[in-house]
């Protein structure tokens, strides 16, 4: 298990912490734990709404790929930081270790709601 944390830039949204496992997805955990992350492109590495950035524990996340990275590039102020929630599954797992997700403010992406 480990921590996953979400902390949204639009303050209205409260830090949420919840608690994932080897195999879950960033984007999907987030969802199923009530949380919104905008999302168009059905989790197919397709478009960039569901972009987050990864601010600790991504050595516990899948590698970014090209296309992502290529995706990436057109997301609203990306960093050295960011990827997309779609493609972030949890590779490994260890007590006491967590997972950082800052969630840029998404009031300016149409994005589905789920």
């Amino acid at each position: 298990m480990v921590l996953v944390r979400y902390i949204f830039e639009d303050k209205k949204i409260p830090t949420q912490e919840v608690v994932g496992m080897v195999g879950d997805n960033i984007l999907d955990l987030a969802e199923d734990n009530g949380m919104h992350i905008n999302s168009n492109c059905g989790m197919v590495c397709a478009c960039s709404t569901c972009h987050v950035y990864i601010e600790n524990g991504e050595d516990f996340l899948t590698e970014i790929s090209d296309k992502e990275e290529d995706f990436i590039d057109r997301a609203l102020n990306p960093r050295i930081e960011s990827r997309l929630s779609c493609q972030c599954n949890i590779e490994e797992d260890d007590d006491g270790n967590f997972i950082e997700v800052v969630v840029p403010d998404q009031s300016q992406i149409i994005g589905h709601e789920h």
